[in-house]
C-alpha cells in the first residue's frame, strides 16, 4: 500500500501574506495575492481524490467478492482474482503518480505572489 503525498493546503481563514519586503525596492510595501496557480492545484487535488477513492473502493469490493469461495466454483476463478489484484496494483500506481504530480508541482509553486494591483507604476 502506498502513502499519499502531502496535499496542497488551501488558504486558511486568517492566513496573511508574507510581511517581509524583498526585491530592488526594499522598504516599499508590496501587495500580495494568493497564487491562482497554487489554488488551481488545491482544486485539482480536491477534485481528483474523491474519484480515486471511489475507484479504489469499487475495485476493492470486486476483489473481495472474487476471493470469496462462494463466487467461483471453477478453476478459472483464480485467474480472475489474479487479474483483479493486478488492476488494484495498477490503480495504486496511477493514484500515486497523479497525486505525486500535483503535490510536486504544489511544492514548487509559491503560495503567495506579488500583486499587480496597488503597486506603483512608473510612467503609466
Amino acid at each position: 500500500m502506498y502513502v499519499d503525498p502531502p496535499a496542497p493546503q488551501p488558504r486558511q481563514p486568517g492566513e496573511n501574506p508574507p510581511s517581509g519586503a524583498t526585491g530592488a525596492l526594499d522598504g516599499q510595501p508590496r501587495a500580495w495575492e494568493f497564487n491562482p496557480d497554487y489554488q488551481r492545484l488545491v482544486q485539482a487535488w480536491q477534485r481528483v481524490l474523491p474519484m480515486l477513492e471511489t475507484l479504489t473502493a469499487a475495485l476493492d469490493k470486486a476483489y473481495l467478492l472474487a476471493r470469496s469461495p462462494q463466487t467461483w466454483d471453477a478453476p478459472v476463478g483464480a485467474r480472475y482474482v489474479e487479474d483483479l489484484g493486478e488492476w488494484r496494483t495498477r490503480l495504486n500506481l496511477y493514484r500515486q503518480a497523479v497525486l505525486s504530480a500535483i503535490s510536486d508541482e504544489a511544492a514548487d509553486t509559491p503560495r503567495w505572489v506579488p500583486s499587480a494591483s496597488g503597486a506603483p507604476h512608473a510612467f503609466s
